[in-house]
């Protein structure tokens, strides 16, 4: 499928004033971008097969962040409210039966880098450390002083949810958030076409090197601040790469079956039940599961190409990782 992007209309002077008809009168915030409703191919045949099948779907027009969550904004959250965060909160045994009592402790899920090569089924880089939580990104005597422009990370959903509460705005639906990640390009690979460094230029903060051992950047891999990399043609920074995003849709294995008929695209879309979300290789502790989109600092071309529009990843609800953050939507 031939592309076309937003840019480009914008560029004939057509399509700017034919978006600012649509847009509502009031900004909810200053860094809120307006996303205008449309039909779209959502999903993908050509990855991973969860993505599948490619279907048309249509979303209205909504509101969403420009940037992920940064740091600044959640800590406002909390001193605000007081709010304590999934890993600021001792497990509850009942919650997590079998589970070794003095391993129930607050904290989260950390990347550490191994030194050689490992089984890519493992996901033995992954540590789960005691005191690690959105003020303290790598443990305890870590800090997010001087990176109150970073994502906040190491939130889990129920973290994100009540955020966008206080903030009167909510969490993006997949199709929302896939549809502005497009960005106006229809059928590209990523949200800027279909060459993932065009004339050699990173577009995103995604693994450089072989995950998870060599690492090719001059720094340790890691979220970077909030709009390093150029957006898309709505304006939206960091839609791949750098953290993932929560959406409010329950994750099932599958797109529903493609619709033949122009009359029977869904409008406005949702996942999966809550019971489809549970995942049927786990015997016991079943945590439903939520769809996360847009890849992380750790996706790689050998390991998890998930920085596209179309890719998603379960998630269960009570997880929190130093690659998990979040962005909000207002819908009109």
């Amino acid at each position: 499928m031939q592309e076309r992007t937003l840019r480009q209309e914008v560029s004939s002077g057509k399509s700017d004033k034919q978006i600012a008809a649509k847009r509502p009168g009031k900004v909810p915030d200053r860094d809120m971008v307006w996303i205008p409703g449309g039909t779209f191919m959502m999903g993908s045949d050509d990855h991973y097969p969860e993505e599948g099948p490619a279907h048309l779907v249509r979303v209205d027009g909504f509101w969403m962040d420009r940037y992920a969550v940064t740091n600044k904004q959640f800590q406002r959250f909390v001193k605000a409210t007081g709010y304590v965060t999934v890993a600021e909160r001792p497990p509850k045994l009942e919650d997590y039966p079998g589970a070794i009592p003095e391993l129930l402790v607050p904290g989260s899920a950390v990347f550490q880098q191994p030194k050689h090569r490992v089984n890519l089924q493992t996901c033995s880089w992954w540590v789960y450390v005691p005191g690690a939580n959105w003020r303290h990104p790598a443990g305890a005597g870590s800090s997010i002083k001087g990176r109150e422009n970073y994502p906040v990370v190491h939130i889990a959903y129920e973290d994100a949810l009540a955020y966008a509460a206080w903030a009167g705005k909510l969490l993006p639906t997949e199709a929302q958030w896939e549809f502005a990640a497009r960005g106006g390009l229809e059928g590209a690979v990523y949200t800027w076409g279909n060459e993932f460094a065009p004339k050699g230029k990173r577009m995103a903060n995604t693994w450089e090197g072989e995950f998870p051992w060599q690492n090719l950047k001059q720094r340790f891999p890691g979220a970077e601040p909030v709009g390093s990399y150029p957006p898309n043609a709505y304006g939206l920074y960091d839609m791949v790469g750098n953290v993932w995003e929560w959406t409010t849709d329950w994750y099932r294995d599958s797109h529903p079956e493609k619709k033949t008929k122009s009359c029977c695209i869904p409008v406005n879309p949702r996942g999966g039940t809550q019971e489809e979300s549970f995942d049927p290789n786990m015997a016991q502790a079943q945590i439903p599961r939520k769809v996360l989109k847009g890849g992380s600092f750790l996706c790689a071309p050998n390991y998890c190409q998930r920085y596209r529009p179309a890719a998603r990843h379960p998630e269960t609800i009570d997880t929190s990782t130093c690659h998990i953050g979040f962005r909000c939507v207002v819908n009109v």
